[in-house]
């Protein structure tokens, strides 16, 4: 039997503190908000009870963040896409963020398993004065448990409204492109990570994030498996390949915690689940 869950999450700036509100149909529920950053900031925990999806299952999540609101959103573990019977299953996360809106989209990894057929899309509205920090964090099977994405496809799909596109479709038995040097050499963990605008990023804040970035690049194991652009006036991008997740993670946060400081003056206090 095919799930259907759908959240609907606002945040708003009430006496300078941003407030989470949200609906929710099916098994897809926000935890408590958190403030371990004052009351400006408001963090909060997306649950799947489920765990996972399988065919025909579909997650659809809306988010809001009204002006002057700041939202960061993570989950307590990975997405699982399970073996699908031939039936598709869908993520899919649908952000507007005001004019003087921030909001960080920071799930943990999305997991193909062999013979999925799922799609992972996110596609966020940015008002001219709005800001973005999200990552989309893609592993291929479970190779510590000898368990192969031999089969099956995985679409992911990375939208900002107006200024960029992606999507990858990668099929389990393309084995030439899985393992091509052209391709992902092997690799199983595939992962960018993105600050955008809703309008050009200035000079000085680009040439700040790109050098605070390559610095940790420079000095992580992944240094050449990792580079960073400006790939469009509106957006930086981060790309990693590894063969585990872990170290990806571990390079990501590093280098959101960095942004952080350097394009919002802000301490990098990362969500509680992170620790768990």
């Amino acid at each position: 039997m095919a799930w259907r869950a759908e959240l609907k999450l606002d945040y708003t700036s009430e006496s300078q503190r941003t407030v989470a509100r949200y609906a929710h149909q099916g098994p897809l529920r926000i935890l408590k908000s958190l403030y371990p950053e004052g009351d400006q900031i408001c963090h909060n925990v997306l649950v799947h009870p489920p765990g996972g999806l399988v065919g025909g299952d579909t997650l659809d999540i809306q988010v809001s963040v009204a002006a002057g609101a700041h939202g960061l959103i993570s989950t307590p573990g990975a997405t699982r896409f399970y073996k699908s019977g031939g039936h598709p299953a869908l993520q899919q996360v649908v952000a507007h963020v005001a004019d003087q809106a921030r909001l960080e989209w920071l799930p943990l990894e999305a997991i193909a398993y062999n013979d999925c057929e799922a799609t992972n899309r996110a596609v966020f509205h940015l008002a001219p004065g709005a800001e973005l920090i999200t990552w989309d964090v893609t592993a291929l099977g479970l190779p510590a448990s000898d368990q192969a994405f031999a089969q099956g496809h995985f679409q992911q799909h990375l939208e900002i409204s107006g200024a960029w596109l992606e999507r990858g479709n990668i099929q389990g038995d393309d084995t030439r492109w899985l393992n091509s040097p052209l391709g992902l050499a092997g690799q199983k963990c595939l992962a960018s990570l993105i600050f955008a605008c809703g309008s050009p990023i200035a000079t000085m804040r680009v040439e700040s994030a790109l050098d605070a970035a390559r610095e940790i690049i420079e000095a992580h194991p992944l240094k050449l498996q990792a580079g960073i652009s400006c790939a469009h006036p509106q957006v930086i991008v981060m790309r990693v390949m590894s063969p585990l997740v872990e170290p990806t993670m571990d390079l990501l946060k590093q280098v959101w915690a960095t942004w952080r400081h350097a394009l919002w003056q802000l301490p990098s206090e990362p969500p509680r689940i992170w620790g768990v």
